[in-house]
């Protein structure tokens, strides 16, 4: 039932209750209608026979009179020759004992009525904190969900891009299905398996496919829902989770986020008890202790195994790790097929353009861009889902949000063009560089302008003439701004490529050894304390002199970085004007428009009219719609900060 009906029905039958209570307990005369009278009234009506019956309850008198009208009241003062003159008239006497309904039950009731509220707001309030777990004091009762197939099921067909974490996953749900083809070996089926990843890799998707294939109970919960307020109810959670998985094997358990109650032990503060160590106990003793519990594995996901507890990584309890990474370019594209299934397409949406032009993308990302691209065709009116929609929601999730609305100036426009030309121009004139994929002076995001670089494959490592080439790009903004404007006019636009190009040339110096006076040793280790579950504590473990060698070494690269770009744009001087100019008139710009710009070409656009081009004037899209009409100059902006 309905639990808004369930305390309506409770409410209307209390009022039942008390409306009986109150009638049952009403005398025959304070039913109807009485009217109080004087008793020399009383005597008058006595004695003109208009008196029918009364009622004589102490000192109470209560009548009727002949003539059927409402009855009447009095008080007598003790009269003894009360009762001879009723009868010489007559009248009807009923007599029935003085009480003043202190006695009576309903009486006890008012009296007990303040002590059964207080117990029934009680009640209430420990009803709401229990959450409906059955009794009064349910909190130790498990939070586990048991999911059957309402809740949309899922097989290992809707997970694609994990090809090894799946098989992993397959060898326990064949173990499940049929166990003798592997005990007959002597072999025993893992206690536990870790699911580690970063996010939106697909942890809990491979999780529910191993619920929807495996054909046995699979309970869930989260790591959070084992910690309450209350001492003691995490563990007691936990036994009571073993417990209905126990009545319910073979079966599986999932714990999501399992690093909110996995942590490493020994961080409590002040020497008191911690409630969250002594859940984790008692997870340890189910996983693995005196009591055998062979026939449930239990499934966990975490994205940071680092700050779990070293004894419950051990063999036995969670016997396998598997890994679940970002996927490679197939991958990409076997999600992007998953996800596509319900979209229509366009025949010119090629799946594998767009996840080689996706590094990185998570499976979650994947899905964002599909769902983005599918909310543009809608927006759009289209009726299909084209390669322009995809490119655009890309932009949208790599690059942030078109601000067409952003104020700026004529004069922020101007700058935020030669700064990411500049950035450009290094991208295509040092030795290793990716490809460029876009360049834009559209703020975006937190950015007044952008060039984005694509990787052509997944990178897994970098070299050192690809690092010394990126602190040559991140430098090229900023000469060009000196180059332009002058170095009294140069802007803070620039702070973020250097704090980029200062991180990564000192961990050039500290991490990967590309320094020749400090050699191959990594500086400025990271000693891992057990404080407050396993939080990185920093601490510096080299001499001043040292430390004076990697600042003077990070200042080194940093500077040949800036003198590499002030000779590139120097011998580039004509593209750099070129490509500058260019987005100043149209705004956006692809990669391979950029190269055409640079040889002399004007970028073909679709302008829809024959206006001719205006400088200011922008399209939506490099070469995918139609040049937008000029509108009146901005009189105001925000500082620029364009960012490579």
């Amino acid at each position: 039932m309905n639990p808004n009906y369930r305390n309506l029905a409770l409410w209307a039958i209390i009022a039942v209750l008390l409306i009986a209570l109150f009638n049952l307990f009403q005398t025959p005369q304070t039913r109807g209608a009485t009217t109080d009278i004087a008793y020399s009234q009383f005597l008058q009506d006595v004695a003109s026979g208009r008196v029918k019956s009364v009622t004589i309850a102490g000192a109470r008198i209560f009548g009727n009179y002949t003539d059927n009208a409402n009855g009447f009241q009095t008080y007598s003062p003790g009269d003894p020759s009360l009762v001879s003159r009723l009868q010489d008239k007559n009248v009807t006497i009923t007599a029935k004992p003085e009480t003043d309904g202190s006695n009576s039950l309903f009486g006890y009731l008012i009296s007990w009525l303040p002590m059964i509220l207080i117990l029934g707001v009680w009640i209430f309030f420990m009803r709401q904190m229990q959450s409906g777990s059955g009794r009064a004091m349910g909190f130790g009762k498990s939070k586990a969900k048991l999911l059957t197939e309402a809740h949309g099921r899922v097989t290992f067909q809707d997970v694609a891009g994990v090809d090894e974490a799946k098989e992993d996953l397959e060898e326990i749900v064949e173990f499940l299905r049929d166990p003798q083809k592997f005990q007959r070996l002597g072999g025993k089926i893992p206690r536990g398996v870790l699911l580690v990843g970063p996010p939106g890799t697909g942890k809990t998707l491979l999780a529910r496919s191993v619920a929807g294939e495996a054909n046995v109970p699979f309970f869930t919960i989260s790591g959070s829902d084992f910690v309450e307020m209350f001492v003691g109810v995490g563990a007691s959670r936990v036994r009571d989770m073993f417990d209905q998985a126990k009545k319910n094997a073979p079966c599986i358990i999932f714990i999501d986020e399992i690093d909110a109650v996995g942590r490493h032990r020994g961080a409590g503060l002040g020497g008191g008890n911690d409630e969250r160590e002594q859940t984790l106990n008692q997870l340890l003793v189910e996983m693995d202790g005196f009591e055998s519990n062979e026939s449930i594995i239990l499934i966990a996901a975490t994205n940071r195994p680092d700050v779990l507890d070293p004894a419950l990584l051990r063999p036995g309890r969670f016997d396998r790790q598997v890994v679940v990474p970002n996927p490679d370019i197939v991958g990409r594209e076997k999600i992007l097929k998953v996800h596509v299934r319900n979209v229509p397409l366009a025949p010119n949406v090629d799946l594998k353009v767009i996840a080689r032009g996706t590094p990185g993308f998570s499976g979650a990302d994947l899905m964002n861009l599909v769902n983005e691209s599918a909310l543009m065709a809608a927006r759009r009116n289209k009726r299909l889902v084209t390669m322009a929609e995809f490119e655009d929601a890309k932009d949208k999730i790599m690059m942030g949000a078109e601000r067409r609305s952003s104020a700026m100036t004529q004069a922020e426009k101007e700058l935020t063009a030669y700064h990411e030309a500049g950035h450009a121009i290094l991208a295509l004139n040092v030795p290793t560089a990716d490809p460029l994929h876009k360049a834009t002076i559209i703020p975006r995001g937190r950015a007044l302008g952008m060039v984005m670089q694509l990787p052509e494959g997944d990178r897994y490592s970098m070299s050192y003439k690809y690092m010394i080439s990126r602190l040559a790009i991140m430098m090229g903004g900023r000469v060009a701004e000196e180059f332009k404007f002058g170095k009294e006019n140069i802007t803070s636009g620039a702070s973020s490529d250097i704090e980029q190009a200062t991180k990564l040339a000192r961990a050039m110096v500290t991490r990967w050894g590309f320094s020749d006076k400090l050699g191959h040793v990594a500086y400025g280790d990271n000693q891992e304390e057990v404080f407050l579950g396993h939080s990185v504590a920093r601490t510096q473990n080299i001499s001043e002199e040292t430390a004076q060698i990697i600042d003077a070494e990070v200042r080194r690269l940093i500077d040949d970085a800036y003198s590499t770009a002030k000779s590139v744009l120097t011998k580039k001087k004509k593209d750099w004007i070129a490509l500058a100019e260019g987005l100043l008139e149209y705004e956006t710009l692809s990669g391979e428009e950029i190269k055409q710009l640079i040889a002399g070409n004007k970028p073909a656009r679709d302008l829809g009219d024959d206006t001719p081009p205006s400088r200011g004037s922008a399209v939506p899209k490099a070469g995918t719609g139609g040049r937008r009409k000029k509108g009146p100059e901005p009189e105001g902006g925000m500082e620029p900060q364009p960012s490579s």
